[in-house]
């Protein structure tokens, strides 16, 4: 929202200055009519032994004819052709078409600087519009998509426990699928509309200092009962970190990252998690003795409802890490992963505070 503010502001900046220098343009055009119509009674005298009204007249109209030729010639192409180009594909886009673009070559290298200019903000403009727009297709698609299978699922099993004639177990394994795919429901809508609300806003409020490596201590702590189920040996090893922000917001990095980490690592395996103050540097690094993340996914895992699993195995909505990417950028911090085929997943964190205290744990 603040960058589409600016850019009108910049907008309008070059209106007004391309209105000033097309009123310092006439005003010179004026001056040279005046001065051309002189120098051409003076001609025209002098070539007559004499002047009349006549002989003015006639000066002030080879005068306008010059001057309006050559008036027209440069509004034509270098102002009025470009502006009428520019209102045509400006209709185009208030008709829901953003991908008209100019691209006036000669005009454009040779119009005024201001007009140049406002037809550069035009094409960013729509791109950046066009992009939106793709955007929101593919969002409302995969929306749908990840929102239709669950609904399937539950109207199906709820079906089959409406009409009856099951046994007690079946009874109870088909409730819990309905439970699980209304968790799955209830989590993708809730992890939607916290994305969403991140990515239309840039300040962060309701922040408050809190200890970070009891944050992460109480995360891995509340996903107990999944890695106890895998027997999954936890290893933290934690700095006494004293920081500064939105804790709720913060705290869904860690669950997400816990969560995914928990979810991929086998039976008996392990999980690393470590937090490192240096200086005004925090590192958290949330390793994993998982699969790993195959190459060709590495580049899309932070894009929205991507799936490296795509057998599904796993249960995600692939809204998790977009999340984590958006809460650590309005943090200010940094984000990246290294992962290889068979050897495990780590997700490093880096976050600047610079009044955060420094002092290891028992």
């Amino acid at each position: 929202m603040k960058e589409n503010r600016r850019k009108r502001t910049k907008a309008k900046h070059y209106t007004t200055k391309l209105t000033f220098k097309l009123s310092l343009l006439v005003m010179i055009l004026i001056v040279s009519a005046e001065f051309l119509s002189f120098t051409a009674t003076i001609v025209i005298g002098y070539v007559t032994g004499g002047t009349n009204d006549t002989t003015a007249i006639v000066a002030s109209v080879i005068a306008s004819v010059i001057i309006g030729g050559l008036l027209s010639f440069i509004a034509w192409n270098i102002i009025l052709h470009p502006l009428n180009e520019l209102i045509k594909a400006t209709r185009r886009v208030t008709r829901g078409d953003y991908s008209a673009h100019l691209d006036m070559g000669w005009y454009e290298k040779h119009t005024v600087k201001e007009l140049s200019q406002l037809i550069s903000n035009f094409n960013e403009m729509t791109t950046q519009l066009s992009t939106t727009e793709l955007f929101r297709k593919d969002f409302t698609s995969n929306f749908s998509h990840e929102f239709k299978t669950p609904l399937v699922s539950i109207r199906g099993f709820a079906r089959q426990l409406y009409d009856g004639d099951l046994t007690p177990e079946q009874q109870r394994e088909f409730s819990k699928i309905i439970l699980d795919e209304t968790e799955y429901l209830t989590a993708l809508a809730s992890n939607s509309l916290l994305l969403t609300n991140l990515e239309n806003r840039d300040i962060v409020t309701e922040k408050t200092t809190f200890s970070l490596d009891e944050q992460l201590r109480n995360c891995m702590l509340s996903l107990e009962p999944l890695w106890s189920e895998k027997n999954i040996d936890i290893d933290m090893e934690l700095d006494e970190v004293q920081f500064h922000w939105n804790e709720q917001l913060l705290a869904h990095v860690w669950h997400n990252l816990f969560d995914n980490a928990v979810k991929f690592t086998p039976e008996n395996g392990s999980i690393t998690v470590s937090c490192i103050k240096d200086g005004g540097v925090i590192t958290i690094r949330v390793r994993d003795s998982g699969p790993g993340i195959p190459a060709d996914a590495l580049p899309h895992i932070f894009e929205r409802f991507y799936q490296a699993d795509t057998s599904h195995a796993t249960k995600g909505n692939g809204l998790g890490l977009p999340l984590v990417k958006r809460i650590v950028k309005l943090c200010g911090g940094l984000i990246s992963v290294l992962s290889e085929t068979d050897k495990g997943t780590e997700f490093t964190v880096t976050l600047f505070q610079s009044n955060s205290v420094n002092k290891k744990k028992d």
